[in-house]
């Protein structure tokens, strides 16, 4: 997987319960075949934890996992911790999606007044709008996109049992992750309604879906479907190349036997989440603007014309409003997700290898 989605977890628990070294390594095992395993343990640990934006390459499971039942607990323990770190970073999302759709020179909203209008629009509790339904979704996203993740693979390897190469998880990842936006995608459009909701618009979830449907159409429920699967080849290729790329300069600087730490590997995460988004961060804001419905007066809501308009109005720095918002939140996603991960993987019975 890469680390898009979602960045550490921890060193642990990549082996069964009650199991020994004996049963993991065959005594025939040298220091550096365990090493690797353990390595390989840690590289596929540390994309679980969420970075507030959702992970395009799935998680990749052992054989053994996948048998025992044990790829549930991670995948509840990083949902958790997904759950906890986006309510707790939900007022930076939400300034994000606010910068994104009224943003502008002539609106001259920025990080501290965006932040008042909200507070003053609607009080303290204003800044969670959204929140909910952005935590809804991780479970079914979350399950689909494993779900068609490992029948992907299972094509891609044609009964051979073998590791997928880069360009392989890169194609079964983005497969995945559009698959999985595409049965989800309605709760973007709601997310980003509620988030830009003025106070009494929306008595909740239902009411939102309900007048959406009433006075636009289910078709409304799809605004912005292309630029975000468009988004998904150089988030996720640009996310899984860089990771790669920085892991292998580790390596490469490193003994063979020294596998790359768990701080060395959330550096390397972190840089390439943040690669990923700068190349499609202008396809995500042309996504919200036509999830809003914010079409400029004789405009089309098109894409390429929004991209136009945008660019001929407020230059190409327009394509990048709300980004720093979305940077400032990394930090401390990564953080809050490290903790109620380990809590929840402990609870869950995960024991560290």
């Amino acid at each position: 997987m890469t680390a898009t989605g979602g960045l550490i977890a921890t060193v642990a628990g990549r082996s069964d319960l009650g199991r020994t070294l004996d049963v993991l390594y065959p005594p025939n095992s040298t220091l550096v075949t365990i090493l690797r395993s353990f390595g390989a343990r840690v590289q596929q640990e540390v994309q679980i934890i969420d970075l507030g934006e959702d992970a395009l390459v799935p998680d990749d499971f052992t054989e053994t996992e996948l048998q025992t039942g044990m790829w549930w607990r991670h995948l509840v323990a990083g949902a958790a911790a997904g759950a906890v770190s986006r309510t707790c970073t939900a007022p930076l999302d939400r300034l994000k999606v606010l910068l994104q759709v009224h943003g502008s020179r002539i609106s001259n909203l920025g990080i501290v007044s965006g932040f008042q209008y909200m507070l003053k629009e609607g009080g303290i509790k204003s800044l969670w709008r959204g929140n909910g339904i952005n935590v809804i979704k991780i479970a079914p996203e979350s399950a689909i996109k494993f779900m068609a993740y490992e029948q992907i693979k299972r094509v891609f390897k044609s009964g051979i049992n073998r590791e997928l190469g880069i360009s392989e998880r890169f194609a079964a990842g983005s497969l995945a992750g559009a698959i999985s936006q595409t049965v989800i995608y309605p709760m973007e459009v709601l997310k980003t309604r509620l988030a830009l909701r003025k106070t009494g618009q929306y008595s909740g979830v239902w009411d939102c879906a309900c007048k959406i449907c009433r006075h636009e159409g289910v078709k409304s429920f799809y605004r912005g479907y292309v630029p975000n699967i468009l988004g998904i080849i150089p988030y996720a290729g640009i996310d899984l190349a860089v990771y790669e790329t920085l892991k292998r300069v580790y390596i490469t600087k490193h003994s063979p036997c020294e596998e790359p730490g768990i701080f060395v590997l959330l550096a390397c995460g972190t840089t390439s989440s943040t690669c990923g988004q700068l190349a499609s961060y202008p396809l995500a804001l042309v996504r919200t603007k036509l999830q809003a419905k914010v079409i400029p007066k004789g405009g089309s809501d098109s894409m390429i014309d929004l991209f136009k308009t945008i660019i001929e109005t407020e230059g190409p720095r327009g394509l990048y409003r709300g980004i720093t918002p979305n940077f400032l939140k990394v930090a401390p996603a990564v953080s809050i997700s490290y903790v109620v991960y380990e809590h929840v993987r402990k609870l869950l019975g995960v024991e560290m290898s």
